[in-house]
């Protein structure tokens, strides 16, 4: 019997969710849910309405009142107060430790990489032109000795990572 009356009511309380949910600042769908529940907790403690579909109407009307009513009184939070804005404490540790460990790897690359790779992963976020003056190339040449440097460093991880 229930579900004949959930396949029964369901056009007819979509519909009536839509036409409220406007007016109401809710969701159709949040609307729909409520009056589900709200049919659940009655056919567990008084069984199934005698008008059903006047029931779903009046109980459809009853939650976009209440949630007019919640939407006037609640205000949204200027910031989320949860939100300190920075990370917590262990995803800053393991942070800290996969930058030591990053920074360790570029400091045993060969040859030009490491100044190369210490320019480009630089907080102060150097142009091409600001880092090939600082190492002495020339801009042009930055692209394809980054490519090195990055795959030396690439694969210099990849046997770290599998040794761990």
């Amino acid at each position: 019997m229930t579900h004949d009356m959930v396949a029964t009511l369901h056009p007819l309380l979509a519909a009536e969710a839509s036409a409220e949910a406007h007016a109401s600042g809710a969701e159709q769908s949040d609307l729909e849910q409520a009056v589900w529940l709200r049919l659940l907790e009655r056919l567990d403690s008084d069984g199934p309405p005698v008008d059903p579909h006047g029931w779903l109407r009046r109980a459809v009307r009853s939650e976009a009142r209440r949630s007019r009513r919640t939407a006037r009184i609640e205000q949204p939070y200027a910031a989320e107060p949860a939100d300190e804005g920075g990370l917590g404490p262990e995803q800053a540790a393991m942070t800290a430790d996969r930058r030591r460990a990053l920074h360790a790897a570029v400091r045993r690359l060969p040859g030009r990489c490491p100044s190369l790779m210490a320019a480009l992963l630089s907080p102060q976020d150097l142009t091409y032109r600001e880092i090939a003056g600082e190492l002495g190339i020339s801009q042009g040449s930055l692209g394809p000795e980054r490519s090195r440097c990055l795959g030396c460093l690439r694969r210099l991880l990849t046997v770290e990572v599998a040794a761990r």
